[in-house]
């Protein structure tokens, strides 16, 4: 009997996704109906994340015993990253002056609050900024509990907690031994549970986008399809040019890389939390000869430091709320705009909507309209789909450029990790 070969995840969550806007486009009060299981699906994701973080990162740093390696990985990743960032922040500075998106959008004629937020109302609740100085950022990266950290999912305090446990346990030389390989195992396990987990990512993608598109509808690109495509071109361009140019410099082969990590890549554009790629990216990187030790601190790491989609993004929606309002921004101003945006987008959460955060702050800051940010509400799920896929993205060569700068980048399983993932 002839064994029955099913198509690939990576094709199931395309297939789910077509499926999806298909029926919120058809049954609107369908897709609005089944969100519930996309829910499920994030929350089943979301329960992995800290014992995985925890697990593979200690026992890379208690593994190695190296606390000069560790701090050494640390340095190269941050350098890395803020070059990174940098370099998307200013090509969405230069996508949005000279395509001008926001001159295509019919201005409001409601009156505009140059200094204030929209007042009352659930979305100026939502939109008003958290204010935090630099110093206040450091000291909430230090978990009070972990358990705490654990429970709000907060990456960067499991991080933290993960190095300190590594180096104690790294310390205790022999007889630390025994709990390295009861983690060990534990993170074994976890590898196996993102594996049954991921065999209901086309179902939850499905209901992902059917509640979107049956919710706001597909008419909602119309208004905007000036920002939507000049957004698009950008991240195209951050990858296919500023990422690909990485790629040959430290002698990887982006495609082969690109292929490696479809499967996180399409499950967060199709979801749009970084959070739900975050255990597939870091199987996908290890499995590309990426360290264990290398993948378990720049990747989670990489979540708070290196959201290229989110700080491109940023920049961009910045400058065309002051377009859309017919705020002229001199460059001064501008570049002030994207100093501002390169301290304040460190530590934005792996999860939807948290740019507009960040964005409501900014254009608080610089005295824009917030009725602004309120504007790009209706389009927000199609704009966080692309640039939580460029953030993920960006991680995995992140990931890849620290092991090949550490000379332990795998050559012979790199060559070998399309055909063991396909």
């Amino acid at each position: 009997m002839k064994k029955i070969t099913f198509p690939s995840l990576t094709v199931q969550i395309l297939v789910g996704l077509v499926i999806g806007i298909v029926v919120g486009a058809l049954k609107p009060h369908w897709g609005v109906a089944i969100k519930p299981a996309a829910d499920i699906f994030l929350r089943m994701i979301k329960m992995i994340i800290a014992p995985l973080i925890f697990s593979t990162l200690v026992v890379g740093i208690a593994g190695a015993g190296d606390f000069k390696k560790v701090g050494r990985i640390g340095l190269k990743a941050i350098i890395y990253f803020e070059v990174a960032t940098t370099i998307a922040l200013f090509i969405g500075l230069f996508t949005v002056n000279v395509f001008k998106p926001g001159e295509y959008i019919n201005r409001p004629s409601a009156t505009v609050s140059q200094a204030a937020p929209v007042a009352g109302g659930p979305k100026a609740a939502l939109l008003a900024p958290a204010q935090h100085s630099g110093s206040d950022f450091v000291v909430n990266i230090f978990p009070t509990s972990v358990i705490d950290a654990m429970a709000r999912g907060d990456i960067l305090q499991v991080v933290i907690f993960s190095l300190f446990f590594g180096m104690g346990l790294a310390a205790l030389g022999e007889k630390g031994k025994p709990l390295v390989t009861v983690l060990n195992s534990l993170a074994e396990v976890m590898f196996k549970f993102t594996n049954l987990v991921m065999k209901f990512a086309p179902f939850g993608v499905l209901a992902a986008i059917a509640a979107t598109v049956g919710a706001k509808g597909l008419s909602v690109l119309k208004g905007y399809a000036s920002l939507v495509i000049c957004f698009y071109a950008a991240l195209v361009f951050f990858v296919g040019v500023v990422l690909f140019l990485i790629c040959m410099i430290i002698r990887v082969p982006f495609l082969r890389l690109f292929k490696a990590i479809r499967e996180p890549f399409t499950i967060a554009f199709t979801t749009a939390s970084s959070e739900a790629a975050l255990p597939a990216a870091m199987e996908s990187m290890e499995r590309f000869g990426c360290p264990r030790e290398t993948v378990g601190f720049v990747l989670p790491t990489g979540y708070s430091f290196n959201l290229d989609g989110a700080t491109l993004y940023l920049s961009l929606a910045s400058i065309f709320i002051a377009q859309v309002y017919g705020i002229p921004l001199d460059l001064k101003t501008q570049l002030a705009m994207m100093l501002t945006l390169m301290l304040t987008s460190k530590g934005v959460a792996g999860v939807p909507r948290a740019s507009l955060v960040v964005l409501a702050g900014t254009v608080s800051t610089f005295n824009l309209p917030m009725e602004g940010v309120a504007l790009l509400l209706g389009i927000d799920q199609i704009l966080d789909m692309g640039r939580t896929a460029v953030n993920v993205t960006g991680n995995c060569v992140a990931t890849a450029v620290v092991a090949r700068w550490e000379g332990e980048l795998d050559d012979e399983q790199m060559m070998r990790a399309d055909t063991v993932s396909s």
